[in-house]
């Protein structure tokens, strides 16, 4: 039993150390909510904000950095996805789920191949600050 244990934590050590998210995973573990994750080129943030606010959040944040709104929001079942372009004309899909009626999880994508994680972070980061 403690052996599999042990080949179970040292698994996920060196997924995340594969990842480079070594510091969001032990931030993980101290906070649990708060903690980002770059997970199959989606930035993933759990917050402690309802869906609507959440997604109010998303909608001001692509207002303030210059980027409109392609496709007029779709809700459906606790989901909403909202979907835009940056300048270099890269897609950026935001997918927030409600996980209770006062959190929700933001998901945050830019471009079809190959992710920018740095053009998610700076998106995920002014949705955090509308929050």
């Amino acid at each position: 039993m403690v052996k599999k244990f042990l080949v179970f934590i040292s698994s996920i050590l060196i997924l995340a150390n594969i990842y480079g998210c070594f510091a969001v995973l032990a931030g993980g573990v101290a906070g649990g909510t708060g903690t980002c994750v770059w997970l199959s080129g989606k930035l993933i943030q759990q917050v402690n904000a309802s869906l609507e606010q959440t997604t109010k959040a998303a909608k001001l944040a692509l207002q303030s950095l210059k980027l409109s709104i392609l496709t007029k929001e779709t809700a459906s079942q606790g989901i909403v996805q909202i979907r835009s372009h940056d300048i270099d004309g890269e897609k950026i899909w935001i997918d927030i789920h409600r996980i209770t009626d006062t959190s929700s999880q933001i998901q945050v994508r830019v471009g079809t191949v190959i992710s920018n994680k740095e053009a998610a972070d700076r998106i995920l980061k002014r949705i955090l600050q509308n929050l």
